[in-house]
């Protein structure tokens, strides 16, 4: 039965070493599954843009695709773009704008040609800012539902600001263009910044989240029923919200699901199933209220401040992977990746 692999959020080149492909083990792990699959699809912040110039990405990240282009010989390989890689599609969106085009759901082209040159061996394509894996699942990197988010994350305060100053995305639908219109100007001063040579930290709100908890994972009282009240009342006020203060872990899973659901909404989608990524929390897992429609890949990245007293039952442990096979719904695995992460 052929069936498609997607992942999501590898973050190759992150500043942190915790992007854990460049783990030989893991690196394994993964292209051991994929041995099984018809397609891969990596969905979005394949590469970690925001922290380095381009050039030490390539190097850091090159051994990783390569093994993936040789695992994946002789089979599709799609690359769909995040908030992290923006430019990896870069080519795609400015032949679009070129042509006097719009960007739809799915908009197929080429990728970067840095990146294209890694692939030697798999059919290596890009689509943007989803594509359509089956007639009934559509998947998409999920960055533009922070537009709807209510999560104070440092992304969706900069896209507030955007859309305060500049133009927002309409109410009730809405084009790829619009969503682009909000985003894309906060992705292109990101990626300039880590061009220099200054270093660029992109992980802030992971960081953030670090600061106001202790080493148990538990939230320090001060911060989140004073500090960051006063500070989202502020960005409410200024128009940059609406925010919420409430940063639980069921608050934050919630409002990335209505946000994802917004956003498929408003782009039109009407497929039974959406497969997505960048919030870093992998599900449904049998312990979740019901996803509907929704599937979430996880990350492939290390992240100490979001996994809590039992990491290994924890949805941002890295390492999962969903499949999609020919019918039926998608399936969300845990890959086991070996050894102990730190």
């Amino acid at each position: 039965m052929a069936s498609t692999a997607v992942i999501s959020d590898l973050h190759l080149g992150a500043l942190s070493g915790r992007d854990l492909l460049r783990r030989p083990e893991v690196l394994a792990a993964l292209t051991a599954t994929l041995s099984d699959v018809d397609e891969l699809i990596l969905l979005g912040d394949i590469v970690e843009l925001r922290e380095r110039p381009l050039a030490q990405v390539i190097a850091l990240a090159r051994p990783v695709l390569e093994e993936i282009d040789r695992a994946m010989a002789g089979r599709r390989v799609t690359v769909v773009a995040g908030n992290h890689d923006h430019q990896t599609v870069a080519p795609l969106i400015e032949r679009a704008r070129s042509e006097g085009t719009r960007l739809e759901p799915e908009t197929i082209g080429e990728p970067a040609e840095w990146l294209k040159a890694m692939f030697r061996v798999a059919d290596v394509r890009a689509a943007y800012p989803g594509v359509w894996v089956r007639d009934d699942v559509y998947a998409t990197h999920g960055h533009y539902l922070d537009v709807h988010n209510t999560v104070p994350t440092f992304e969706r305060m900069a896209i507030g600001a955007m859309q305060r100053v500049a133009t927002r995305v309409p109410a009730g639908g809405a084009r790829p263009d619009d969503y682009e219109a909000v985003v894309s100007p906060v992705y292109s001063f990101l990626y300039s910044l880590a061009q220099s040579a200054r270093v660029v930290r992109a992980d802030r709100s992971s960081r953030v989240w670090q600061a106001i908890a202790d080493t148990n994972g538990h939230r320090h009282l001060l911060a989140t029923r004073v500090v960051v009240p006063g500070i989202v009342g502020v960005l409410n006020r200024a128009g940059i919200g609406p925010l919420s203060p409430d940063l639980s872990g069921e608050t934050v899973r919630d409002s990335g699901l209505r946000a994802m659901n917004t956003l498929v909404d408003s782009l039109g989608i009407r497929a039974p199933y959406v497969v997505f990524g960048h919030t870093h929390r992998s599900g449904p897992h049998d312990r979740d209220a019901p996803w509907g429609r929704l599937f979430n890949t996880g990350s492939w990245i290390l992240e100490p401040a979001f996994l809590g007293e039992r990491p290994q039952e924890s949805p941002y442990f890295p390492g999962h992977a969903v499949i999609v096979p020919d019918e039926g719904p998608p399936d969300l695995r845990r890959l086991e990746i070996g050894g102990p992460l730190s």
